[in-house]
């Protein structure tokens, strides 16, 4: 889209992830992507034939190993849901992260009240790792125009965003910069690189639970910094 420029992703950045899906340590001892793949083989992960068809479009020159929890970001672009995100569709995952811890809380907490809905029940609960992260490189800057781009903001229709978000991943460009859906005055971005999301390091553990009366409670269970 014309008039766009590129900023800066804010650092840190902030990412939530459940914690029933543990880490895997052994991302971090490889040391070629061969051997990758035979950890991912040995994990399970390729079993799942979405992960393979995701792992066949990122380009081996593009996966993470041998450093701090390469896991966790290879996961964002292998594990992403079917359906995909707001600027990612399921063919291949991104790495979300929010400027503030607060704006991941609100964005994990709606789809959570969201399964919570479905499922049928009053009030639902789970615990999240928290990541902080270093994002490098120019990302296309949106903040501040939902007024001029509505249908990148729409609250729950995710067809116009994910076709610019894959615009802007085949451009080359890093990722984007947009204003948070979930909490008002909260900044999001997601980042289409692999290569660009450094310093990935744990900071806190939460437990949170969320009320269909649009109450969201929040436990810290551990701190990291």
């Amino acid at each position: 889209m014309a008039g766009i420029q590129r900023a800066e992703a804010p650092r840190p950045t902030h990412r939530l992830i459940p914690s029933r899906f543990p880490p895997i340590s052994a991302f971090e001892a490889v040391a070629s992507a061969a051997d990758l793949a035979q950890v991912m083989a040995l994990e399970g992960w390729t079993n799942d034939r979405l992960v393979q068809q995701r792992l066949q479009r990122l380009p081996a020159k593009d996966w993470v190993f041998g450093r701090p929890n390469a896991g966790v970001v290879m996961a964002a672009f292998l594990h992403a849901p079917a359906g995909g995100l707001r600027f990612s569709s399921g063919a291949l995952g991104a790495w979300y992260g929010a400027a503030a811890v607060n704006t991941s809380i609100a964005e994990v907490a709606h789809h959570l009240r969201r399964e919570t809905y479905n499922a049928g029940m009053d009030e639902m609960r789970s615990q999240y790792r928290a990541y902080l992260a270093d994002l490098e490189g120019g990302y296309q800057d949106i903040r501040g125009r939902s007024g001029e781009f509505p249908e990148l903001y729409a609250p729950a229709d995710y067809s116009a965003s994910q076709v610019f978000g894959e615009e802007v991943r085949a451009s080359g460009d890093h990722g984007i910069l947009y204003d948070s859906v979930r909490h008002p005055g909260g900044q999001n971005v997601v980042c289409y690189r692999t290569t660009s999301i450094l310093n990935v390091r744990q900071s806190a553990h939460y437990e949170i639970t969320v009320r269909l009366d649009a109450k969201i409670l929040v436990r810290t269970l551990q701190t990291n910094v």
